[in-house]
């Protein structure tokens, strides 16, 4: 079995040699992946480095800072591997989310005192704006971006220390979801639906974006966004959900977790009136079985015909991304880096990634009850 993992192993890493131009570069990128699938505790560039008896980091650091590859190019490789075994055009799911990495001192680009997920508090942090894609076979993260705060953009010398440059300018996290998004859609990448949090939902920029697209979602609101009712009027989400009689609900698992089905309360409420045909609105709300006032809200388009077990299935899968944050950071170092430019961090998280989506891979490949290695398609 260690035999068809190492081979595995290499017909994947193979999939991204044409993108380190030189044999060090490519050699280093091997290394390192493979030492974030190692059983090193903490995966920084020193740890790799002892793991793989150097005397000191600087091999790690100069594939993350000093040589020439395409780490916009490795993630399309990453998306493409994970997409060809997992894909499924109709019950695939686009999932956007953010997570947080504690920081200490003020020179990591992007860093700020800002509320971060992963700590539950506003603490010293970078913030990481994710794509994970889910189907029934899998789940893995495809494509990242990194948030800068825009105190950062009044201060274009700090800027430049950090590697951010000129280009570079202030982005929203709900504008890098909707790029990368819409690098998804111009791979070809097959999906049904789009689901995010209530920092992408409340963002009706967004939501119109995906609507114009004609991209299907499941996005979490706030309980005070406003909606058009039926009656052509605007009203509060809470509210519209309120109205309906208790008969509405409907008790729905949306999915297994780590103590089995999570069942929830359901109901639905048609929005929106003035629609274009063959596509439909609504307004999902879930309710607790234990407490009735914990109720969160999700605004939906899709097609007209979409029933509420699918409109629950989507709403389900928004945490397929916390589960593959878990495994990045436990298992392929996400959040284990010591770097501190633009680019470095990139380069980091992308080939963790890599690493991540190459467990992903092999896991699929054991259900399967084969032991062939990852085949390279190039």
């Amino acid at each position: 079995m260690a035999v068809g993992w190492s081979a595995g192993f290499e017909a994947f890493v193979g999939r991204f040699a044409h993108r380190f131009p030189r044999v060090e570069s490519r050699r280093q990128m091997r290394s390192y992946v493979r030492g974030l699938l190692g059983e090193s505790e903490r995966k920084n560039g020193w740890t790799l480095a002892e793991a793989l008896g150097d005397r000191g980091p600087e091999r790690m650091q100069r594939l993350l800072n000093f040589y020439a590859w395409d780490v916009d190019g490795l993630r399309d490789d990453v998306r493409s591997a994970v997409v060809e075994a997992l894909g499924d055009g109709r019950q695939g799911v686009l999932i956007v989310d953010e997570t947080g990495f504690v920081k200490k001192g003020i020179k990591s680009a992007g860093v700020a005192r800002q509320y971060s997920g992963t700590a539950g508090r506003i603490e010293n942090s970078q913030i990481g704006v994710f794509l994970a894609y889910a189907s029934p076979r899998g789940r893995a993260l495809i494509d990242r971006e990194l948030y800068v705060p825009k105190q950062w953009f009044c201060d274009r010398e700090r800027c430049r220390a950090a590697g951010i440059g000129d280009e570079v300018k202030m982005a929203t996290k709900p504008v890098l979801a909707q790029r990368m998004i819409a690098r998804s859609v111009e791979a070809g990448v097959p999906f049904g639906w789009v689901t995010g949090d209530e920092a992408y939902g409340v963002d009706t920029k967004l939501r119109m974006w995906l609507e114009s697209q004609d991209i299907a979602h499941v996005l979490v609101v706030a309980k005070n966004s406003m909606v058009v009712t039926m009656g052509l009027v605007k009203a509060r989400v809470d509210r519209v959900i309120a109205a309906l009689a208790e008969d509405c609900w409907t008790s729905v698992s949306c999915g297994n977790g780590a103590h089995g089905p999570r069942i929830y309360e359901w109901a639905v409420a048609d929005i929106r009136p003035l629609r274009r045909r063959e596509w439909g609105h609504w307004l999902l709300a879930r309710r607790s079985l234990r407490d009735p006032t914990d109720i969160a809200y999700y605004v939906c388009f899709g097609p007209a015909a979409t029933t509420i077990t699918e409109l629950v299935r989507v709403a389900g899968t928004r945490w397929a991304i916390e589960e593959s944050f878990q495994t990045a950071k436990n298992e392929t170092g996400l959040d284990h880096y010591q770097v501190r430019s633009y680019r470095a961090w990139y380069r980091h998280i992308t080939l963790s990634l890599a690493a991540a989506a190459f467990l992903v891979l092999t896991r699929d490949t054991a259900k399967k009850g084969a032991l062939q290695p990852v085949t390279a398609s190039r």
